[in-house]
């Protein structure tokens, strides 16, 4: 097992840019989510001016989706040989896990919470280099904490308002031809 990482994925000795998670907010009764470019081992879990506030969102929402983007980014750390993270208080996740955890933040941000299956199921859907350009389009034009519109609207309908049924969904072997069902 590889040392030095944290959460999920994130090593600051690797990179210093990560998304931070923070749980603690309970007097909202929201959870926060951080985009950093510094990390302090002597205050880890404080937020510093120049950290942005990307998400708030309900923890009953949070709680709806965690599990499942854990076991997905766990599945992957498993993999990659890294140690397996949890969603706790303050939580930091590297800078990729934590672009493709905020396509499907921003996907569910103002939806109803019936869809949110319905969200993890096509987020789930996506490989990582696609959620990774989906953030990267999404932050360039409506990344603040206030942009509702544009392409976080977009992740919105493309997540939420985009029943696949499981049976349709196809694996990447099966769809180069490798896995025949």
């Amino acid at each position: 097992m590889k040392k030095g990482y944290i959460g999920f994925g994130y090593n600051p000795m690797e990179s210093e840019n990560h998304f931070y998670v923070d749980i603690e907010d309970a007097k909202q009764g929201d959870v926060l989510i951080y985009e950093r470019f510094k990390w302090d081992d002597a205050e880890k879990q404080k937020i510093h001016g120049k950290d942005i506030l990307k998400l708030r969102i309900s923890k009953y929402k949070w709680g709806k989706l965690q599990k499942d983007m854990a076991a997905e980014f766990n599945k992957r750390l498993k993999e990659e040989k890294k140690p397996v993270g949890k969603f706790v208080a303050g939580t930091p996740v590297e800078k990729q896990m934590g672009k493709e955890m905020m396509v499907l933040l921003w996907g569910i941000e103002n939806c109803d919470p019936s869809v949110i299956p319905t969200a993890i199921r096509n987020w789930l859907g996506l490989l990582p280099e696609e959620r990774w350009w989906l953030y990267t389009m999404t932050n360039a034009s409506s990344g603040r904490i206030n942009d509702k519109n544009g392409w976080r609207m977009a992740l919105r309908y493309a997540l939420c308002d985009n029943p696949i049924p499981e049976s349709n969904q196809m694996t990447l072997d099966q769809f180069l031809g490798g896995d025949e069902e």
